[in-house]
């Protein structure tokens, strides 16, 4: 059998079998050169405004007469010759992260190039959607004159920050401070790294800082939270006092109530479940990428990772706490409403027993009256058919008949009692048989 007709393409193809493929190779790093200015901007997006951002893109290109990207794309990069752009489409925002080569000329005596300066300001006031994180990275040489001086020009030296990263391949300085331009800093010494290994550990710190901000939207909406879901439980406190002194016709009241506070509790949950899952998911994430970038500490110096396990704990927690609490009141309030419920459909059972035990009671009577109504009708049945053969018996006696009509209704009445109560008895079993 020749070889071509066992080709993969010659078999039935699953329709995503192609974008599941190229998957692995989604946002792959770039390989980078030294010395390198980077601006890195996150737009907070709505689904209208990330299709925007699209068309944004789209536009620069146009302007410069160069290829449009993929309508399905979620990733892009282009070079537009003064600057290099990346433009990557997330679930929440779209990062845009412009390069272009650094000028080493007086390092550290003149303020270093931003990469944001090659790119049409016009344009770049546009992007669609809210600020959440901008950062300027500057990727020099270890070799470079003047890095000490550029270190302590950009960056707040009271708040420094260091550390060997890449397995002590590099340097990364920076301060996590927002400066008056509104972006943070942060400066690379790239030492012996290949390009490829530097673009890899550029695109972790530029992801370390995107991830530690977009993790942290989850904090508002925990301390939103807060006060909804004290007030929740000091009326969950109140209610579960309530109902152990409610009186039987107290408890619809208290059940309404119950009934109000579980949907309060519920909507607050649905509404802030996937802010509370998606900031656990980027904390993950910012911790992921610290232990990727392999930093160890130099003299004197927090590194990166204990700076992130000490200011981002609480804000995690914080984020962490509200989704126990959220958990634990829905929990509460669900059990509360059970036993309350049960215990309205106890005392419903027991009106429903007595409701039961009350037409019982009225039904013998009825079985009772019903005995006396048909000794009664035994004794009409049998005075109206004497009464009939008296006057038969009556008109008998000039036919011949012995008896007088008194003496045939004398004679007939226990005859005709006795007939007329075995015929209402058989009667009474035939009906009562049938039911």
């Amino acid at each position: 059998m020749p070889l071509k007709s066992l080709l993969p393409s010659r078999l039935p193809q699953h329709p995503q079998r192609a974008a599941l493929h190229n998957e692995v190779h989604a946002r792959p790093p770039q390989a980078l050169a030294a010395p390198l200015a980077i601006s890195h901007v996150v737009m907070l997006c709505d689904a209208a405004q990330r299709d925007a951002s699209r068309a944004h893109v789209s536009a620069l290109l146009r302007d410069h007469h160069l290829p449009l990207p993929d309508p399905q794309s979620s990733h892009f990069r282009m070079d537009f010759g003064p600057f290099h752009i990346r433009w990557e489409l997330h679930t929440e925002f779209v990062t845009w992260t412009f390069m272009c080569p650094l000028s080493t000329a007086r390092l550290g005596e003149i303020e270093p190039a931003l990469a944001l300066a090659a790119v049409p300001q016009d344009w770049l006031t546009g992007l669609p959607g809210q600020c959440l994180c901008s950062l300027h990275l500057w990727v020099i040489s270890n070799h470079t004159l003047g890095t000490s001086a550029l270190v302590k020009q950009v960056l707040l030296e009271d708040s420094l920050l260091a550390s060997s990263v890449a397995g002590g391949g590099g340097e990364v300085y920076t301060d996590f401070a927002m400066h008056a331009d509104g972006f943070s800093r942060m400066v690379l010494l790239a030492g012996n790294l290949s390009p490829r290994r530097l673009g890899r550990l550029v695109q972790r710190l530029l992801e370390i800082e995107t991830y530690r901000m977009a993790a942290l939207l989850g904090l508002p909406t925990a301390r939103e939270a807060s006060g909804m879901l004290s007030s929740a439980e000091r009326e969950l406190v109140e209610l579960a006092s309530a109902i152990r002194s409610a009186r039987p016709e107290d408890e619809p009241l208290l059940l309404d109530r119950l009934t109000k506070l579980a949907g309060q509790v519920e909507s607050q949950h649905a509404a802030t479940h996937s802010r509370f899952s998606a900031s656990a998911a980027y904390f993950e994430l910012v911790d992921k990428r610290i232990k990727e970038i392999n930093e160890s500490a130099l003299p004197g110096m927090q590194t990166i990772g204990e700076f992130m396990d000490r200011r981002l704990s609480p804000a995690r927690s914080t984020c962490e706490w509200a989704t126990r609490r959220q958990d634990a009141l829905s929990q509460r309030v669900s059990r509360i409403s059970n036993l309350l419920r049960t215990r309205v459909e106890i005392e419903q059972q027991q009106s429903s027993q007595a409701l039961l035990a009350t037409m019982n009671q009225r039904q013998d009577l009825q079985l009772k009256l019903q005995s006396t109504v048909e000794g009664l009708s035994v004794a009409a049945i049998t005075y109206y058919i004497v009464g009939l053969v008296s006057y038969l018996a009556k008109g008998a006696t000039q036919l011949g008949w012995p008896w007088s009509g008194e003496s045939t209704a004398a004679a007939a009445i226990p005859v005709v009692a006795l007939g007329v109560w075995w015929s209402l008895r058989r009667l009474h079993h035939k009906v009562f048989k049938n039911n």
